[in-house]
């Protein structure tokens, strides 16, 4: 109950008309011509990940969510320390808790088979939260395509954006209240 409660608490970000990572307006139909078989090769990913893991598809969910809370929903949280980034992975929030990166990381592969330099990791990740919520029976909804990866992160913005567990309960709300969200989900991501 309480994963499907999370994963529905994330709907609102996943069928938000912005645009995120710069693109432009999103649709679901953006890949329907450059890369038709991109949302079925997600599915099927996200599909054999969680049949062995079943705490998988929470942990995409959640991969998801903290990445919408820094920059927008643009991949930012995927991207690994280098000379000019320092990687969101080593915040607080996500240090030795977020997970499910070597399942997008598949998923990415195979899509880059099929259709070269097409499909942004952001719109993996926004599908992959979307099937995960499918397979753990929640609602299903199109998601709205066309993000574009951000080529940097912000370690400060993951710090301070995701709520944290010593966080009060003011202040996580008002973490939420600052992304369009509500104490309904609010209660929902946080379990």
């Amino acid at each position: 109950f309480i994963t499907v409660l999370s994963l529905l608490a994330i709907v609102p970000l996943c069928l938000s008309g912005k645009t995120y990572g710069g693109g432009g307006y999103l649709y679901p139909q953006f890949y329907d011509h450059s890369c038709p078989k991109a949302q079925e090769i997600v599915k099927h990913f996200v599909a054999k990940a969680v049949a062995e893991d079943p705490r998988m598809a929470a942990s995409l969910l959640r991969l998801h969510f903290h990445d919408c809370f820094v920059k927008g929903c643009d991949a930012s949280v995927l991207l690994d320390s280098s000379g000019t980034i320092i990687s969101e992975k080593r915040s607080n929030p996500n240090r030795d808790s977020a997970r499910g990166f070597e399942v997008i990381d598949e998923i990415k592969a195979a899509i880059e088979k099929e259709c070269p330099h097409t499909v942004s990791c952001a719109d993996i990740m926004a599908l992959a939260a979307r099937d995960s919520t499918v397979l753990t029976g929640g609602p299903n909804w199109d998601v709205p395509l066309g993000r574009r990866d951000s080529r940097d992160a912000s370690l400060s913005g993951s710090n301070n954006n995701i709520p944290a567990p010593n966080n009060t309960f003011q202040t996580i709300l008002t973490k939420f209240k600052l992304q369009g969200l509500d104490i309904v989900d609010l209660v929902a991501l946080s379990g």
